[in-house]
Formats: C-alpha cells, sequence, structure tokens
C-alpha cells in the first residue's frame, strides 16, 4: 500500500510539474505557443490549467500526509527499549589516576608522558 501511494504521488508530482510550466507567465508559457484558435481559447486554457493546478496541488499535500502518517504507523517502536539505560548504569566507573612517582613529575605530567611499561595513556 505504501509503495503504491509513493508511486501516485510521484505521478502527481511529475502531473503538477508538468501544468505548472505550461501556464502563461509575463514571458508566455511553455506550451501556449501558436494561434488562439486551437481547441480552446486563451482564457478557456487558462481556467482549466488554474483549475488543474489547484486540484493536482490538493491531491499532493493529501498524499503526502496519508504517507507520513502511514511511515509513522509501520516503523513506529511497539515498546520502549530499556537496554541502553541499564548498560550505563552498570558501566565500572574510571580507576583514579595512580600517585606521583619519586622521580619529580607530578600526576598530571606523568598522565601526559605516558606510563613507566611504555603504554599510552587514555585522553582525558
Amino acid at each position: 500500500m505504501f509503495t503504491f501511494l509513493l508511486v501516485v504521488q510521484a505521478i502527481v508530482a511529475a502531473c503538477l510539474v508538468t501544468v505548472v510550466l505550461m501556464q502563461r507567465s509575463e514571458g508566455g508559457g511553455l506550451g501556449m505557443g501558436g494561434s488562439p484558435g486551437g481547441f480552446m481559447s486563451a482564457r478557456g486554457a487558462a481556467d482549466f490549467l488554474t483549475r488543474s493546478t489547484t486540484v493536482l496541488a490538493t491531491i499532493f499535500v493529501s498524499l503526502s500526509i496519508v504517507l507520513a502518517v502511514l511511515a509513522s504507523v509501520k516503523h513506529a517502536p511497539s515498546q520502549i527499549d530499556t537496554s541502553l539505560a541499564k548498560q550505563a548504569t552498570d558501566v565500572v566507573p574510571a580507576q583514579p589516576a595512580a600517585p606521583a612517582s619519586g622521580d619529580g613529575l607530578s600526576g598530571a605530567a606523568q598522565s601526559v608522558g605516558g606510563a613507566a611499561n611504555g603504554s599510552v595513556p587514555l585522553a582525558q
């Protein structure tokens, strides 16, 4: 159902773009060239294009709302997942910094410089 409505939405959008481009603007519309003695007069064509633009725009907005509702119902979670909240409370707190050694470096300088065993300290 969702895919069908999405295809209909794309077709309506293409038709709406076409109808809007066919309307006469200050410089003339894309499809309105030629003699006025065609199948419709200039005024009749303008009224038809205006009405069809209104109808297509209404259908487009309505389909957008329906598709948004269908998407929210289809992808809505049925229950809230609390497993991440439990994992966050179970995390062990960080270990305190090691005391300064007798080489004259403070604890902060030692943690920046690295540990005595050559391991790289974690970013703080």
